[in-house]
């Protein structure tokens, strides 16, 4: 087969960089491109910095705000914390989430998963603190689902929930389902057993 190789009279403007020919034939194409090029050059950030650029600014603000939702659940051995001090620490973990899932497209994903995972399993705990069961284990949810091996927590706070809420089959599937992820994990184990006693109570 004879290949055939055309030039084409295209000329590129130095200043704009748009490209002209005096062929009429091209002149249709070449405004479609030149109009694809001036779209582009519009974009917001139209060359995202690497993925390991990691903005220290903002991990820093995410790790104070779980510190401090840490403290404000914090009390002395002989008491438990207050509704007052669960809803400040829910307020200051919603903020390290929002802060979290709030990266740029462009940050390393497995660093989001590791900072909401962890934030969400301590909103968990505090709301369990305000005794709000729905909210925690659904947060609880969350964070398995984010990472769901050495999260140990995570898992006993939504069979705690669950637990709480009466929905003791429900529970007693996913203290399993932590089982089988996390091993014989001890506090998993203990709530698995006492789902097991309150069943077998209730079939009586």
């Amino acid at each position: 087969m004879d290949e055939t190789f055309t030039l084409l009279p295209i000329q590129m403007d130095p200043t704009s960089k748009s490209l002209s020919s005096p062929t009429p034939t091209l002149s249709a194409d070449l405004t479609a491109l030149n109009a694809l090029h001036r779209a582009i050059l519009s974009l917001p950030n139209q060359v995202p910095p690497p993925p390991t650029n990691i903005n220290p600014k903002r991990s820093a603000q995410i790790q104070k705000m779980r510190d401090q939702g840490n403290t404000s659940l914090r009390t002395s051995k002989s008491s438990s914390p207050s509704a007052a001090q669960a809803q400040e620490a829910i307020k200051l973990y919603t903020y390290g989430i929002e802060m979290a899932l709030g990266r740029p497209s462009w940050e390393q994903s497995a660093m989001v998963k590791e900072e909401a995972g962890v934030l969400f399993a301590n909103r968990a705990q505090a709301y369990m603190v305000a005794q709000m069961w729905p909210e925690g284990a659904s947060d609880a949810e969350t964070s398995v689902e984010l990472k769901r091996q050495g999260n140990g927590k995570a898992w006993w706070r939504r069979g705690r929930c669950l637990c709480e809420m009466g929905r003791w089959e429900e529970a007693r599937r996913w203290v399993q389902s932590g089982l089988e992820v996390e091993g014989n994990e001890q506090d998993l184990s203990g709530l698995s057993k006492e789902i097991v006693v309150h069943m077998e109570k209730s079939d009586r």
